[in-house]
């Protein structure tokens, strides 16, 4: 079994920094895409970052230039460096992974960490 555990998330005012992590543990032999997904009161899980086990980025436009994610791939770990933090970026944080345990890649979600950005 995987399990991944979110860290990091708590509150912070608008302009401040935040820096959340991910570790994934268990029965992995290999990983591949990692990415942070958040959630908003109301509304859909949506993607916030992703990175490719060859480091490849991809971002949500409304992050752009604000927030990096990075990878360790020898700890299996992924992080989200978030900057310039606005109030609409409040939500729960979610990283995921795409995990070989056996025969096939699946995906693991962690639980997810609360961000609260005060205006």
């Amino acid at each position: 079994q995987v399990q991944l555990v979110e860290s990091g998330g708590g509150l912070v005012q608008a302009g401040g920094s935040l820096r959340l992590s991910c570790a994934a543990s268990g029965r992995i032999f290999s990983t591949s895409g990692m990415g942070w997904y958040r959630q908003a009161p109301g509304k859909q899980r949506e993607l916030v970052a992703a990175i490719t086990s060859g480091g490849s980025t991809n971002y949500a436009d409304s992050v752009k230039g604000r927030f990096t994610i990075s990878r360790d791939n020898a700890k299996n770990t992924v992080s989200l460096q978030m900057n310039s933090l606005k109030p609409e970026d409040t939500a729960v944080y979610y990283c995921k992974m795409e995990v070989l345990t056996g025969v096939a890649y699946m995906d693991y979600w962690g639980k997810g960490t609360l961000v609260t950005v005060s205006s």
